[in-house]
């Protein structure tokens, strides 16, 4: 029998190709059902304007299993949002979970004992493009969300690591010389 579950957390960022802006940077919690992760998943059911929340499905009638609950990190403000969101990225999220049963990452036997939550982003500006690669999407999200399920099933990076890098990687998104964002 393999060991419970309870509370693990794991994101990745996987960049998009050139000049599309559709980078996945998704955070997980993953847990038993009965535990923390379960209760937070059932407190998520609930919807908020412009954050709405669903189920990762492969199709009409195929939630997969570990349930997922995909929260967006951006206010949606679009039809066209929603519609990334509920397409190739909903499509992304539960074939990477499903893979992830599938390779063994996830065990199989807990696949209905556990729960992932998903704090998805999609950049507001990909709405908009009308030049947007959605196979581009799809890519990014799929390998991030197996990469973060890995993650947080393997608790990566270690302290560790961590602790060996703390002064060799900064944050992209700052520049502790100049206060200023990298990007």
């Amino acid at each position: 029998m393999s060991e419970t579950i309870w509370f693990r957390t794991g994101e990745a960022t996987v960049f998009s190709s050139e000049g599309q802006g559709t980078d996945a940077m998704p955070e997980i919690l993953i847990g038993d059902i009965k535990g923390p992760a379960g209760h937070a998943f059932a407190n998520l059911m609930g919807q908020t304007a412009g954050h709405t929340r669903m189920f990762a499905i492969r199709a009409c009638n195929q939630q997969v299993r570990p349930a997922t609950l995909m929260v967006p990190k951006v206010t949606i403000k679009s039809n066209a949002y929603v519609n990334l969101l509920g397409g190739p990225v909903q499509s992304a999220v539960a074939d990477a979970v499903l893979d992830s049963v599938i390779e063994g990452v996830i065990p199989r036997i807990q696949a209905n004992d556990l729960c992932i939550i998903a704090m998805i982003w999609i950049a507001p500006e990909c709405a908009t493009n009308p030049d947007l690669d959605r196979k581009d999407l799809y890519r990014t999200n799929y390998e991030a969300m197996k990469l973060a399920i890995q993650r947080a099933l393997s608790n990566s990076p270690s302290i560790e690591e961590l602790i060996a890098n703390r002064h060799k990687i900064s944050h992209e998104m700052y520049d502790p010389e100049t206060g200023e964002s990298q990007w």
